[in-house]
């Protein structure tokens, strides 16, 4: 097979990136894995370990834009919120958008709350505790809404849902303030375009409550309006005046509201969405009777009657809200700054709604005293603050920044992102937190963004890794299609006339096998290490020549060594010698006999070892597996040419498979190396010496690999066969004295080294 031609794999990338189309893009292993590196960058800055997955899809049809399980965050690129965006830059800022959100839920969000919250509600009950409840309205509100969460499972479940869009709508709002704070660079200034976006699209209270004539309900509004204050800090009002009473239910919250942006205890947030609840009563209440008519009527036109379910489909057309997420497991520790909210990109917004609340609140106090008090003999009042004192309140919970933890940019600063790891902060056992004093809330009203403008060099570098990742692909289906010609090509011998071959690669490593190395390959590594080092050593000493001392024989004594005690007292002088090229072919067995005694694991750690000690010291090596199944199953792992330096994570896939027909993958291998140019060519085998296939087996089959071993040592290939534990016997009786015990992978090492310098005749 022809030699890799790097500059013409340059060029074939270079041309690919022109015809990468944007579904291509997005849904590329290479972009998940973009983001997975970031979010595996984020959580572990906070010791949380378990890696998130990132699978990124193209489906336009579907309703959901994006949502977590809180171990995989799964993108739509080809939602119409992505889609109607036409640069493929700002397509990128907005899946961005979305993965910075459903990371915050990753790192933020306390799933086991929201179980506990749910499972308290299903027994009836409030978690944490009861809401405060102001008058007789709240605790009327109270018993109906414990009446009808307990009265039957329909309403039950409708109830479920609209806590759970209410715990939702204040988490979003949650967790966006998190993530834009602590993470200003890539993740916070796409986070804040998505919103930015997202608000345009957001209807005003005008357009809602004329919808509220054609189907939808006042609860939509309010809801709606309650996320818009959470996420934006403003509510989009249209022509609607600010005493429109669905403006002043939202209005009356903004303190709640506030609290539950900033604090980091998820029961407040519960308490929040209590409190909503009992606040919110009478349109919550009329919205679970529209949504029953309405499954009536379905239930009797033939459709699904279920109330639980028409509740779900009319809150899912909130605009800006997302999918909520699902997990268990508790939000991560959080650093110092954190609870800063002086420079949050809302707090101005915030201030100036909190501030039309109070003059609202006061124009209608002073018409209500114009006109003389109107107050509701029916209520009893227990001393509540009024609505002024609500709204003035709205801003006193943000705390101040802390300083900035090291390695993080200060707040409001972006960061620019890098393809390498820039070093990440080791989790620290901490006794204390810092707590500033005194600190102050002001307004910025001239805030145009964090400034990142990394984002058109990020999409170009992912591109050209999407692009390589298409052409080695390629690449590699072509080779894979090369190496089954030249198999076709070769002559077995009669004994294996009419036995199909099938070469098999995996043209693209996954994620899965990667993982899987890292995993194994520290320990086998090292020890490919301790060959190096003494492999190197004996081949400089070589190329370099001079005087050798410290040797246990030889013909001069070396007077300055007398006084050791080890015999190490003789010497020589070496002419410098050029070291003859080397090339490898490793051959394991993977038939199911294989699986037994670790004979597989063995094979996979010994190719692990070989092949990084070769490429180390640059010796061109090939690994290939055999079985047999019906015909000659060749796996290639690693080639000799290298297309998309993958072949060690190839090495994972090595296991027992099927049966054995040694004779014909030991010729295909054989003749590979006799094809090569270098002066030495190796040829190592890890079998358990006992060829089985149909008709290929005992004595004969044994004379069989003799046979091709005694030829192609005429060629010139040193073979090496390695035996695992009891199966030297075998081994022996088959190769003669060339095998190699490799059942303790600590001595391999020194056993290759032996090999290794005997064959290049150090």
């Amino acid at each position: 097979m022809a030699r890799v031609n790097h500059k013409k794999i340059k060029q074939l990338i270079a041309q690919k990136q022109k015809t990468i189309t944007d579904r291509q893009f997005f849904v590329s292993r290479a972009l998940a894995a973009h983001f997975e590196d970031i979010a595996a960058a984020q959580t572990r800055r906070y010791g949380y370990r378990r890696r998130v997955r990132v699978r990124i899809v193209w489906k336009p049809k579907e309703p959901d834009s994006a949502k977590t399980n809180n171990g995989l965050i799964w993108i739509n690129a080809g939602h119409p919120s992505v889609t109607r965006h036409k640069t493929r830059q700002a397509r990128y800022e907005q899946v961005c958008g979305m993965f910075a959100h459903e990371l915050g839920h990753v790192l933020y969000t306390d799933f086991l709350g929201t179980q506990t919250y749910h499972r308290f509600q299903e027994t009836g009950k409030w978690y944490p505790e009861a809401p405060a409840l102001r008058n007789a309205s709240d605790r009327r509100a109270e018993t109906e809404y414990l009446e009808l969460l307990q009265s039957d499972l329909k309403s039950q479940e409708a109830l479920q849902y609209i806590s759970h869009d209410i715990l939702n709508v204040l988490e979003d709002g949650y967790i966006e303030q998190r993530m834009i704070t602590d993470y200003p660079g890539i993740l916070g200034a796409n986070l804040q375009i998505m919103r930015d976006a997202s608000f345009e699209e957001l209807p005003t209270v005008t357009q809602m409550a004329e919808q509220e004539e054609e189907g939808s309900h006042i609860w939509m509004t309010i809801l709606q309006c309650i996320l818009a204050y959470m996420k934006w800090g403003k509510i989009k009002y249209g022509e609607t005046p600010l005493t429109d009473e669905r403006i002043q239910v939202v209005f009356s919250l903004l303190g709640d509201l506030d609290k539950a942006l900033v604090s980091q205890d998820f029961r407040d947030r519960c308490r929040i969405a209590n409190t909503i609840l009992i606040r919110c009563w009478q349109y919550i209440k009329d919205f679970v009777d529209l949504c029953k008519d309405m499954a009536e009527q379905a239930a009797a036109g033939g459709g699904e009657g279920s109330t639980a379910g028409m509740v779900q489909q009319m809150l899912s057309a909130l605009a800006g809200s997302s999918t909520e997420g699902a997990g268990e497991t508790a939000p991560v520790p959080a650093n110092a700054a954190s609870d800063a909210d002086g420079g949050a990109p809302t707090a101005s917004a915030r201030a100036a709604t909190a501030q039309l609340a109070a003059d609202t609140a006061e124009e209608q106090s002073e018409e209500e005293s114009e006109s003389g008090p109107a107050a509701d003999a029916g209520e009893e009042e227990s001393g509540a603050p009024p609505e002024q004192e609500a709204a003035a309140a709205a801003m006193e919970d943000s705390e101040t920044e802390g300083m900035p933890m090291e390695g993080q940019a200060p707040p409001g600063a972006s960061q620019p992102v890098s393809e390498q790891e820039t070093g990440r902060i080791p989790l620290t056992d901490t006794d204390t937190l810092f707590a500033p004093e005194g600190g102050t809330t002001e307004r910025d009203d001239d805030y145009k963004g964090t400034g990142y403008s990394g984002a058109a060099s990020d999409i170009q570098r992912i591109l050209e890794k999407v692009a390589e990742d298409s052409v080695c692909t390629e690449l590699e289906r072509q080779r894979t299609k090369e190496l089954t010609e030249l198999a076709q090509s070769i002559s077995y011998g009669n004994i294996h006339d009419g036995v199909s071959m099938t070469v098999h690669r995996i043209a693209e490593v996954d994620d899965e096998l990667k993982e899987q190395y890292q995993e194994v390959s520290g320990d086998l590594l090292h020890i490919s290490k301790q060959l190096q080092k003494s492999v190197l050593q004996q081949m400089h000493d070589s190329r370099r020549g001079g005087k050798q001392t410290g040797l246990l024989m030889g013909r001069r004594l070396d007077i300055h060594a007398l006084s050791r005690n080890d015999g190490r007292v003789f010497y020589k002088n070496a002419l410098p010698n050029e070291i003859p090229a080397l090339s490898v072919g490793l051959l394991l067995d993977e038939s199911g006999s294989m699986s037994s005694c670790d004979r597989a694991t063995y094979a996979r750690a010994t190719a692990i070892i070989l092949y990084d000690f070769c490429h180390a010291l640059g010796i061109p090596i090939m690994v290939y597996g055999h079985s047999a199944s019906g015909g000659v199953d060749l796996y290639s792992y690693a080639e000799f040419d290298a297309i998309d330096q993958n072949d060690r994570y190839r090495l994972m896939d090595i296991s027992a498979r099927s049966n054995n027909r040694d004779g014909a993958a030991l010729r295909y291998v054989a003749e590979r190396l006799a094809r090569r140019t270098e002066d030495v060519k190796l040829l190592m085998t890890v079998s358990d010496g006992q060829p089985a296939d149909s008709g290929y087996y005992g004595s004969a089959a044994e004379e069989d690999l003799r046979g091709v071993k005694q030829e192609y040592q005429r060629k010139g290939i040193l073979f090496v066969a390695a035996a695992i534990g009891n199966d030297k016997e075998n081994i022996e009786r088959i190769y003669g004295d060339s095998f190699l015990d490799i059942s303790d992978l600590n001595k391999l090492p020194v056993k290759l080294a032996g090999i290794i310098k005997r064959f290049i005749r150090l």
